[in-house]
């Protein structure tokens, strides 16, 4: 593994001497400078992972070192070294980049465990950068990955599938054909769960945006309760809305609106009990729409509350419910971060749960709102 490289911007030599011969025998490699203009040269030609910056510098000061080194990279950690430590410079230090403040004079153990953990906290930061750029990475590729080696051959699995059904309709017994009825629905329900994966993971913001147009959000209630009434009446449970009257609109995508709350309320259906009621609320909140979905059904525990919203998470179902995906209230959180909106959700285990979902009105007048937004 590569040296990590430490540069020390220092006006005074008996400080730069010292920081060489503190961490002489280490394994850093160690620069100086003694002045602004020469250390940001060594930043642009050497990119260190750490520097410590002297506040009190003739020509380009310490405050000025820090905010061209942030802007050149900001992920090169920045330490402060100053004779005149006091909490406001401090405090100002940080705001312009800094990681830590180490007063002079320093001893020995002080500036080799502040190194440390300076060059620790450059390591992790850009382990945070490269993970995150293999998630961008595995995002963009998961669509094709899943659409040619899962989802092509199980569609035509399923297409034979269908075939031969007929074909050898006369000769099948009742057992054979419930065996194939099976393999059906069991093949169906796995295309239908990576059209899901494929959904949460290639679902474009950007693209959703470009939809948006004023929306009723008592047309988006109706819609979701319609779609989601043939699980409801499975398990007899009445779905019972109340929309303020004038409700302003709100600037976004009817369908997808509609595709975040069918999730919801089908989450809230999975987990009620048998002849129960769900309650869905809008009512206007300050400049935002509050919509309200709750349920007096089996509840969410606490230390699952935190994960409802996380892919791949599905908690225990109610009475007569099938376990889903786990996908669908992600998908949602998505969908409302694309319209500048949010998802929250409070539990009470063997009470119920309510779902809230806040989304910015159409301010009186005007037609639409700025994508850009929050």
């Amino acid at each position: 593994m590569e040296q990590p490289h430490i540069l020390v911007i220092d006006d005074e030599e008996v400080v730069l001497d010292s920081c060489l011969q503190i961490l002489g025998g280490r394994d850093y490699r160690v620069s100086t400078a003694a002045n602004g203009e020469r250390g940001l040269r060594l930043v642009q030609e050497a990119h260190p992972d750490l520097v410590f910056v002297d506040l009190k510098m003739p020509g380009i000061s310490g405050m000025e070192v820090l905010e061209q080194i942030h802007a050149a990279d900001p992920t090169i950690v920045t330490i402060v070294i100053t004779g005149y430590a006091t909490v406001d410079s401090a405090v100002d230090a940080m705001k312009r980049g800094a990681y830590d403040f180490l007063p002079k004079p320093f001893t020995p153990d002080e500036f080799r465990l502040i190194a440390q953990r300076g060059v620790e906290r450059r390591r992790l930061v850009l382990e945070t950068i490269a993970l995150r750029r293999e998630r961008e990475m595995l995002k963009e590729h998961f669509g094709a990955i899943v659409s040619h080696e899962l989802k092509s051959p199980l569609g035509a699995v399923q297409q034979n599938l269908y075939a031969l059904t007929q074909e050898l309709s006369g000769v099948l017994n009742p057992h054979q054909r419930e065996r194939l009825s099976r393999m059906e629905t069991s093949i169906d329900s796995l295309l239908k769960l990576i059209r899901t994966w494929l959904r949460i993971y290639t679902t474009d913001i950007d693209r959703i945006a470009e939809a948006f147009q004023p929306t009723s959000i008592a047309e988006v209630v109706s819609a979701a309760s319609e779609a989601i009434q043939p699980q409801a009446i499975r398990k007899d449970i009445e779905i019972v809305s109340s929309i303020e009257d004038d409700l302003p609109k709100v600037n976004g995508d009817q369908g997808t609106l509609v595709e975040a709350l069918v999730n919801i309320l089908g989450n809230a259906v999975k987990f009620s009990r048998m002849s129960s009621q769900i309650h869905v609320a809008a009512n206007r909140e300050g400049g935002s729409i509050l919509i309200r979905v709750a349920d007096s059904g089996v509840g969410i525990a606490d230390e699952d509350l935190s994960l409802v919203f996380e892919g791949f998470h599905s908690g225990q179902p109610g009475e007569g419910a099938e376990r889903g995906s786990g996908l669908g209230l992600a998908i949602t959180r998505r969908i409302l971060q694309a319209h500048h909106g949010a998802v929250s959700v409070e539990s009470k285990l063997g009470t119920g749960t309510t779902f809230s979902i806040r989304l910015p009105a159409v301010p009186p007048g005007a037609e639409t709102i700025d994508e850009g937004g929050s």
